[in-house]
């Protein structure tokens, strides 16, 4: 599992922002909160408060080489890097600090905070820390109906693998020649990384043990009949996830930071069009490879009645799979070459690079005919329009715009190719008029899901038998697997603090990530930062644009 990176005698970088922020004590300790889902106060067998998450310890003051006053930081850092223009300048474009979520004292959404802001509002105690991650502040003396609120944009680019939020504001400023021109800033970036590969493993795996269990003592049993009906509108496990984690993402984003509308990339992909490597028009997508033909046929006529693999000719033939179907191999055409029996036998399940490692000239011919695998934008055509219905019943409005318009955006500004890039690009601006998108989030928030677990009972072998038994309780000492926490090691090889998410045993002697391995720490050592909410969290940098773009 994916942990922050920490070293002795330090927690900063558990926080997303650089510097990190300084923890204090919430006000309200008892009340619900999502860091504690609804726990009590005090945990069983702790002795420590875990009621909203936060940290306790008394509040400390930032130390500073200079007398600058505190104020001065925090707004020069605000006016900084593209973030509020001044009024002798205009806005220009620039890679600026991630922004802090704030909420009201009732909870509600405020206008995110430059994090040296949100230092100066937690060390005058004015603000307290409401989540670590996303980190996100709670003001104390502030109501949203005290405060001026102008609303931001969440942009969302889907993809199989990744999808990319990022949170704009776009602002009406005078440009050259007094005419009005609309520039878009990046606040927040969120990487949410899917699991849902790793879901259809485990899915067939199952399924094998089921197979097994089903023809392990009755050779000819009668396969299981097919009378499992599905409703309307019917995913698959791990396309169902993709849908639920993305619209997870932005229900959290809509009530951290004021939305006041979505815009989502969405549009058909040709699969066709993408199998046959070019554009189709008419009656060129009623004729693919194998009009008029068969599977067995058109190998023979491609590789000429002989072996892929070895050129043998005039013995019996079997149609072999390139990338084999326990690697995620499919059925297409340009997956499928012919075979003799012993090269079949001999290649098994590895891959084709592995097998003919000693023959690079064969392996180059044979690779020419491989595709790019269509399973990522099957997955995309299927999930749209279920993630469209989703985001729409948030209560935002929803407007969805194709892939063309944002490649087109990203190749005007100059951005780079990543998900959050895409999502900055989202949406159409006018570029021909001085419209321009100036401001890019430094950091990014990767947040990869891990799930909470699972639901069996035992733990099997390689051949699907039960190897061992696990535990039917999943919290131990007040503390589940995957939760966030901060240890004091007062002595021994692992003297120190360190922050990271744990994996939690019975005997209370629970396991700990850090950057150096995983080290095993009392649970009484331990204080809790944050519960675990099945998802992994880490930043990474934004890539620089181009020379055009500053660095703040």
């Amino acid at each position: 599992m994916t942990t922050f990176p920490a070293g002795e005698q330090s927690h900063q970088a558990v926080l997303p922002q650089q510097p990190a922020l300084e923890s204090v004590r919430a006000d309200t300790p008892g009340s619900r909160d999502e860091t504690a889902h609804g726990h009590p106060a005090t945990a069983r067998g702790t002795g420590r408060e875990h009621g909203r998450g936060e940290t306790g310890g008394r509040r400390t003051e930032t130390r500073r080489r200079h007398a600058e006053p505190a104020a001065t930081a925090a707004e020069k850092a605000e006016n900084g890097s593209g973030d509020a223009p001044s009024s002798d300048r205009p806005y220009a474009g620039g890679v600026g600090a991630s922004r802090v979520f704030v909420l009201s004292k009732d909870g509600r959404p405020l206008m995110s905070c430059h994090p040296a802001r949100a230092r100066e509002l937690l060390r005058r105690g004015r603000a307290v820390v409401a989540r670590q991650v996303p980190f996100t502040v709670r003001l104390k003396d502030r109501a949203l109906t005290d405060s001026e609120i102008e609303g931001v944009q969440l942009r969302i680019d889907p993809g199989a693998q990744g999808t990319g939020l990022v949170l704009t504001d776009e602002k009406n400023v005078p440009g050259a020649g007094g005419a009005t021109v609309t520039v878009r800033r990046g606040l927040i970036s969120v990487e949410l990384r899917h699991r849902g590969d790793q879901i259809r493993r485990c899915m067939q795996q199952r399924a094998g043990y089921r197979r097994r269990r089903r023809s392990a003592n009755c050779r000819c049993r009668a396969p299981r009949s097919n009378n499992r009906g599905r409703r309307a509108g019917w995913l698959p496990p791990s396309l169902r996830h993709r849908v639920g984690t993305a619209l997870s993402q932005a229900a959290r984003l809509c009530r951290y930071a004021p939305v006041t509308e979505i815009h989502l990339e969405s549009g058909p992909f040709n699969t066709h069009a993408m199998g046959a490597g070019k554009g189709l028009y008419g009656t060129q997508y009623a004729r693919g490879p194998l009009a008029g033909t068969t599977v067995r046929s058109y190998l023979h006529a491609r590789w000429n009645g002989s072996c892929a693999y070895c050129g043998t000719t005039g013995v019996p033939l079997n149609i072999e799979h390139l990338r084999p179907r326990s690697r995620g191999g499919s059925n297409r055409i340009s997956n499928l070459v012919l075979a003799c029996v012993p090269c079949n036998r001999a290649k098994g399940s590895r891959p084709v690079e592995v097998f003919l490692a000693d023959d690079p000239g064969r392996l180059e011919r044979i690779v020419e005919q491989t595709r790019a695998s269509l399973r990522g934008a099957a997955a995309m055509n299927a999930t749209q329009h279920r993630l469209t219905a989703g985001l729409q019943a948030l209560g935002k409005p929803v407007y969805t715009w194709p892939g063309a318009l944002t490649k087109a955006n990203r190749d005007v500004t100059g951005l780079g190719k990543t998900h959050t890039l895409d999502a900055l690009s989202v949406g159409p601006f006018g570029h021909e008029s001085g419209d321009a998108i100036v401001r890019v989030p430094e950091s990014v928030l990767v947040v990869e899901a891990t799930g909470r677990g699972s639901y069996a009972r035992t733990t099997p072998d390689r051949f699907g038998f039960p190897r061992l038994r696990r535990a039917r309780a999943k919290r131990h000492f007040g503390y589940v697997t995957g939760d966030l926490v901060r240890a004091v090691m007062p002595s021994g090889r692992w003297k120190g603090t360190w922050s990271g998410r744990i994996s939690v045993r019975a005997r209370g002697q629970h396991s700990l990530a850090t950057p150096g391995g995983r080290i095993d720490v009392c649970h009484g050592n331990l204080r809790l930062l944050q519960r675990g909410d099945g998802y992994a969290y880490r930043t990474r940098p934004e890539p620089v644009p181009g020379s055009s773009w500053k660095t703040g």
